[in-house]
């Protein structure tokens, strides 16, 4: 519906955003929030960024039987104080109907007050008369105050009622019969507040209705001078041209990315670092000593990017459980003294920097925070925004965030997202809750080009990956989910040489480079498997593996021409970790039969299951084991069999 959409004012010194609103209760509070912090932020210079909370107001306007019953608005009235989230406080405006669409209180809550809630985080708050104007006004102003010298939350409980049913069209007599009988005989707050200026003297007494006629009457004529077809249909951006992010180049000079390194690699005097990291960073001095030595791993790629990133004027914004250090313990994106405890956090100090990079640790939230990192992303396009799962699957809690803004805004509401997403994914017998990132939801939300869905299996695809995102900020933004590894983090066979991030580019799909007059049997598959398949088995040297580092957009241009060069090949199969109804199979098969044009093509891989993953590590090697034996031409495998 149109009151969805949101809308925006510009006023002498002042801007009002009204974010678009979807209809999944409180989904927007987070996001205005990142909106707001993003608003009051300036990050163009090296260092932290620095937020300026007097400079934007967030208001949050919440239902009474929303407030307490959707948890998401628990999540966002915690991160209130937290650093990196604050905003220097919102004003929470309840709109108190006592009615939660056909549900009474005492069905809706187990608490006395809507706004009970706010009080475990120490919030004031005020209930107010909705028929009284003036206590309303005196509430609003009261939060205003209280908020521009505290910095701190206030709450608004405005108790009134709904006239009306739902959405206006509802018949509120069905399930509140008595209730609506003393409504329909209550006055409006307009007829009550008319009557009592009238009774003081303050205006004359066909003042009111002469001012709701002449209201009614300028509506009307707005309304009339209207053209449905031209300004009633609103145009939404076109999609970025395909191929438009081939345009980008992603290599950075060697001696720039040394430099940069060198910076890096600096501790302030007198640090004290704990002595396995100390040992680390000696080790890593070596990095980019030899352009062609396979030595930069995942953690040193991702580095290198966002240093190369900030010298070139875009501020980075990392977030995320335990995101710091690393689920895996690889990134230490922050140090700390071992005797003061003080930080120290290296992106922040180069002098090549001209942006601001920050890095937080967040709540153990998924809904909430990834709802606000998508406002701060919105709100400011030229920031890199990233938000990482401890586990990929751990974004099965941010599922509304997904579908009502990420992969839709610009098909509902003409936003351009930009959001990244890095979701740890991969089978190593860690169990259902720690495998999948599950793939299978994305592709089946991709259209119209309204995301980029990777998984890259080298540190220089890592790298070139990150830059690529960031350089198309401006020009063709669209959110980018990454399947980052786990156990590859230090695998030496997504370790890259320095020559592949300083004069290599992103490549949507890569083959081991076989021989195309001996292939006969073409595996294709995407990420950690491509690993499975090279190094845990040995392969004859008719076979051949291709993997598909990018599988939205997908790139049909690149793989078409890869399966031209292995025309020869007899046998063609799909090899996937995840269960069969799951994982990239559903999508990539009716594309790869149309492009193999006649040839067979095999599935290898887990059988259709409602679990992710198998519950016990024992198991899992076992079926593991399995796939790989059955992928055409793999010799040796442990219970093989041809």
């Amino acid at each position: 519906m149109t009151y969805h959409r949101g809308a925006q004012r510009v006023a002498p010194g002042a801007t009002v955003l009204l974010a678009p609103n979807p209809s999944h209760p409180e989904a927007i509070a987070p996001v205005v929030e990142g909106m707001a912090r993003a608003a009051g932020t300036r990050a163009n210079r090296r260092g932290a960024p620095v937020c300026g909370p007097d400079v934007v107001l967030p208001v949050l306007i919440h239902g009474d039987a929303a407030f307490c019953g959707q948890g998401v608005v628990a999540e966002t009235l915690n991160l209130a104080q937290v650093p990196g989230y604050a905003t220097g406080g919102a004003i929470h405006l309840i709109a108190n109907n006592q009615l939660g669409y056909t549900t009474d209180p005492r069905e809706g809550r187990s608490t006395t007050y809507a706004s009970d809630l706010a009080k475990g985080f120490e919030t004031p708050v005020v209930h107010v008369n909705a028929d009284d104007p003036e206590a309303c006004i005196a509430a609003a102003r009261l939060a205003v105050a209280y908020r521009m010298r505290y910095h701190r939350d206030f709450v608004i409980d405005v108790v009134g009622y709904r006239r009306w049913g739902h959405n206006e069209g509802d018949e509120p007599g069905f399930t509140q019969p008595v209730q609506y009988r003393r409504i329909e005989s209550h006055p409006t707050v307009r007829a009550w507040w008319a009557s009592r200026l009238v009774e003081q003297g303050v205006v004359d007494p066909h003042a009111p209705d002469q001012l709701v006629q002449e209201h009614l009457q300028r509506l009307q004529a707005e309304l009339s001078a209207l053209n449905s077809e031209r300004d009633l249909v609103e145009e939404l951006p076109a999609p970025p041209p395909p191929g438009a992010a081939r345009q980008v180049w992603t290599a950075v000079p060697l001696g720039r990315l040394q430099q940069l390194y060198e910076a890096l690699l600096r501790v302030p005097e007198g640090f004290s670092l704990h002595p396995k990291l100390a040992r680390a960073l000696e080790r890593r001095r070596t990095l980019l000593a030899d352009p062609d030595a396979p030595t930069v791993d995942w953690a040193g790629a991702e580095q290198l990017a966002f240093a190369s990133l900030l010298e070139e004027g875009i501020p980075i914004r990392l977030v995320g459980q335990d995101t710091e250090r690393g689920t895996f313990s690889q990134r230490h994106a922050v140090f700390h003294d071992l005797k003061t405890g003080a930080k120290h956090i290296p992106l922040q100090t180069p002098p090549q920097a001209r942006a601001a990079f920050e890095v937080h640790n967040t709540p153990l939230s998924e809904g909430a925070v990834l709802a606000f990192e998508y406002g701060y992303s919105i709100q400011d396009q030229g920031h890199l925004v990233l938000w990482e799962a401890q586990y990929g699957d751990f974004l099965n809690n941010a599922q509304v965030v997904v579908d009502e803004f990420i992969v839709s805004a610009r098909a509902k509401w003409g936003q351009l997202p930009s959001l990244v997403l890095l979701l740890p994914h991969g089978y190593e017998g860690q169990g259902p809750d720690h495998s999948s990132a599950r793939p299978e939801r994305f592709l089946q939300l991709s259209a119209d080009l309204n995301l980029r869905l990777a998984y890259p299996t080298t540190a220089a695809q890592y790298f070139h990956l990150l830059r690529r995102q960031a350089l198309l900020l401006r020009t063709d933004p669209l959110p980018l989910v990454v399947l980052t590894p786990k156990s590859l983090l230090r695998h030496p066979a997504t370790f890259s040489c320095p020559r592949d991030l300083s004069e290599g580019n992103w490549q949507p799909v890569m083959d081991d480079g076989a021989d195309p007059q001996r292939v006969r049997r073409l595996l294709l598959c995407t990420g950690k498997v491509f690993v499975d398949l090279v190094t845990g088995v040995r392969k004859d040297q008719e076979v051949t593996v291709v993997r598909l580092e990018q599988l939205y957009p997908f790139p049909e241009e690149e793989l078409t021409a890869l399966l031209e060069r292995y025309r020869g090949a007899e046998e063609v199969a799909w090899v996937q970790e995840e269960p069969q109804n799951m994982g990239t199979w559903s999508f990539v098969r009716p594309i790869l039969e149309t492009l193999l044009d006649g040839r067979p093509l095999r599935y290898v891989g887990r059988p259709s299951s409602a679990s992710p993953a198998e519950g016990s590590a024992a198991l899992h090697a076992v079926v593991q084991e399995g796939i790989l034996a059955a992928a055409p031409g793999v010799h040796d495998a442990p219970g093989a069999r041809r």
